[in-house]
C-alpha cells in the first residue's frame, strides 16, 4: 500500500510559482525551490520529478488560477464589453500592486523558454490561443448585443486585444505606472465600443 503523501500539494505548488515567477527558470535552483516548499530535495524529486517537470507543473497551476479563474469570474458574471473592461482593470490593478515587477509569468515562459523549447513554446501558445478565444467569444456575443462595434471582425478584435493584453504584462516588468498601463488599454475600449 502506498504511503498517503505527507505535504499540501497546492500549497506547494503555490511556493513553487512564487519562486519560478520572481526569479524565471534558470536563475531557480532546485534547492531555491525544496527550501520555499518546505521539503527536502529527494521529497520534491519524488512528488514532483525534475525542475523542468515541477516547472511545467507550476505554470499549469499558475493558469488555472490567474486566467482560468479570470475567465470564469468575468464571462460568466458580467456583459461582454464590461467582462472585457474588468478582464484589463484586474490586470492592470495587479500589475500596480506588484512591488517585485514579476509581470506574468506565462509571458515571462514565453520569453525565457518558448524561443528554444518546443513543449514550452506549444504549451505558451496554447494558453495564449486560449485567452484570444476568450477575448473573441466576449467580442462575439457584444456585436450580437449591439454594445460592441461590428467595424471590425471579431478574429481582428481578439488579436488587438490579445497583443494589448501582452504588451500590458511587459509593461508591468520595465514601467508599471498607472498613466501608461491605462492609457495603453483607453483607446482600445474606445475602438471597441459601438457607436450609439
Amino acid at each position: 500500500m502506498a504511503r498517503p503523501r505527507e505535504f499540501d500539494e497546492r500549497a506547494a505548488l503555490d511556493a513553487a510559482v512564487r519562486r519560478f515567477w520572481s526569479r524565471g527558470y534558470e536563475a531557480t535552483s532546485v534547492r531555491d525551490l525544496a527550501q520555499s516548499m518546505g521539503m527536502t530535495g529527494a521529497s520534491l524529486y519524488n512528488a514532483f520529478g525534475d525542475k523542468r517537470s515541477l516547472y511545467r507543473r507550476s505554470l499549469d497551476h499558475y493558469v488555472s488560477s490567474s486566467f482560468g479563474d479570470r475567465v470564469r469570474r468575468f464571462e460568466n458574471e458580467l456583459a461582454p464589453y464590461d467582462a472585457l473592461e474588468g478582464f484589463f482593470a484586474e490586470i492592470i490593478a495587479r500589475s500596480l500592486a506588484d512591488k517585485e515587477r514579476k509581470g506574468c509569468m506565462l509571458v515571462n515562459s514565453a520569453l525565457e523558454l518558448a524561443p528554444h523549447d518546443r513543449e514550452f513554446r506549444e504549451v505558451v501558445v496554447g494558453v495564449l490561443g486560449e485567452v484570444e478565444a476568450f477575448f473573441r467569444r466576449c467580442v462575439e456575443r457584444g456585436q450580437a448585443s449591439g454594445t460592441i462595434t461590428t467595424t471590425q471582425s471579431s478574429e481582428d478584435l481578439a488579436r488587438l486585444l490579445l497583443s494589448v493584453l501582452l504588451g500590458l504584462r511587459v509593461l508591468a516588468r520595465s514601467r508599471p505606472s498607472r498613466e501608461l498601463l491605462e492609457g495603453a488599454v483607453r483607446p482600445v475600449f474606445a475602438l471597441l465600443a459601438a457607436k450609439q
